[in-house]
């Protein structure tokens, strides 16, 4: 990689620096300062960065105007606010945006997810020692889909294995309320910051009894088919990259009485319905530029970190709880129910206005979605979770990929309030 040598670098100095520290502490018998605050910028939107006009076959396009064809995508936009992050030269890295700081080099050890959770609470890095684990929602601020594998500026983070490999998963602290083939009901989300994906991964093996709520125990499909890889060792064991800071990321709906919801945090506005219509990649950048709502006329389809930003993580239908039970979003808006594959009351996958490449140097022919309902293998299960931010072919005539599932999808409209 381009900055192998810069990272061993600065993981030298970050290694002396703590070194120092401990001598430090041990000599005067001072602790490490974990009342240092961070001044957290609630939730700004991050822009995903990606700058490139693509077709469905993933064809560069020089520019777009408004009314032809593929207009409205990601890089039409350019929304939200550019990355921007500081090296502290100390082993971490302030988010100039969020305000969050983050462990720059993650260890290269892997951990279950309580595991992960603990490393977290013991570091001490940067004479700081009030790191925790982070959020999806604080894991995608960072992620960067300028050219993806990784989709992290790797000028500023390094990856875990050193290597651009899909087994760079990275835990969260949102545990799935749902039930997924894998995990059972002791699944927990993560990140795969090579691929850019969002998937539910088992928490801790399942035992007799986890696998319900409408989840046969087994679905046929191997632990590997969906592609992110899972690390040769411990199945269950993922990465993590610390995170110190007041939570990013919640959101504030206010339900404005003309089927529309502003979020005051983000400073977006959103339909509270879809029109229960499913529509490939290119109909679905048309719809939501000819849309006119609530007498505005300056909808679009929302990328990929705006859409995952208003996932409720604390629901799915395969919710164990009951009263938690729907669609991964505020129950404030409205989803449309649909049929899934096999054969469960489900909802559908929305399409982002970003477009992805199914690996590294192949055609940007995908685009991401989230799914508001069960994110699913081939057999219709919960394989990925409710919440889950995936890719798939752009029409029904594109590559097939490793498991094409839905290119006709849902369109959840959004503008700027300002």
């Amino acid at each position: 990689m381009k900055l192998t040598t810069k990272f061993l670098s600065v993981l030298f100095l970050s290694f002396l620096i703590s070194a120092i520290s401990c001598s430090d502490d041990e000599i005067n018998g001072t602790d490490t300062n974990s009342n240092s605050e961070l001044i957290i910028n609630n939730y700004i939107q991050i822009a995903t960065g990606q700058t490139t006009l693509y077709n469905n076959d993933g064809e560069v396009l020089s520019s777009l105007n408004t009314g032809d064809r593929f207009y409205g995508q990601d890089a039409n936009y350019q929304k939200g606010v550019a990355m921007s992050f500081k090296d502290n030269n100390d082993g971490t890295i302030t988010d100039n945006n969020t305000g969050l700081m983050w462990e720059q080099i993650p260890t290269p050890d892997e951990f279950t997810w309580e595991e992960a959770k603990e490393y977290c609470e013991n570091l001490e890095l940067g004479g700081y020692d009030d790191w925790r684990l982070p959020s999806l929602k604080e894991l995608y601020s960072v992620a960067d889909f300028s050219v993806g594998w990784p989709y992290i500026d790797t000028d500023y983070f390094a990856l875990a294995s050193g290597e651009v490999s899909k087994d760079e998963q990275f835990w969260s602290s949102n545990l799935y309320v749902g039930v997924t083939v894998e995990g059972g009901s002791n699944a927990a989300f993560g990140v795969n910051i090579v691929t850019g994906h969002i998937k539910a991964y088992a928490a801790s093996m399942p035992v007799d009894g986890d696998i319900d709520a409408g989840t046969p125990p087994d679905s046929g499909t191997p632990p590997s088919a969906d592609g992110d890889g899972i690390p040769t060792g411990n199945p269950l064991a993922k990465y993590v990259r610390a995170v110190r800071g007041d939570t990013y990321g919640t959101n504030n709906f206010v339900d404005n009485g003309n089927n529309t919801i502003s979020d005051n945090n983000t400073g977006l506005m959103w339909a509270k319905e879809d029109d229960g219509v499913v529509l490939d990649w290119e109909d679905a950048l048309a719809y939501a530029e000819n849309s006119e709502l609530a007498g505005y006329t300056d909808w679009r389809l929302p990328n990929v970190k705006e859409l995952q930003g208003i996932v409720d993580y604390s629901r799915s239908p395969t919710a164990t709880d009951p009263a938690n039970v729907g669609p991964a979003i505020d129950p404030i808006f409205n989803c449309t129910e649909m049929t899934s594959e096999a054969g469960y009351d489900d909802y559908g996958y929305y399409w982002t206005s970003t477009s992805a490449n199914f690996t590294s140097g192949q055609p940007y022919y995908y685009a991401w979605y989230v799914a508001f309902g069960r994110a699913v293998n081939a057999e219709g299960e919960d394989f990925h979770g409710a919440g889950g931010v995936r890719f798939d072919t752009k029409d029904e005539d594109g590559p097939a990929g490793e498991d094409a599932e839905r290119y006709f999808n849902y369109v959840r409209l959004v503008r700027n309030i300002n």
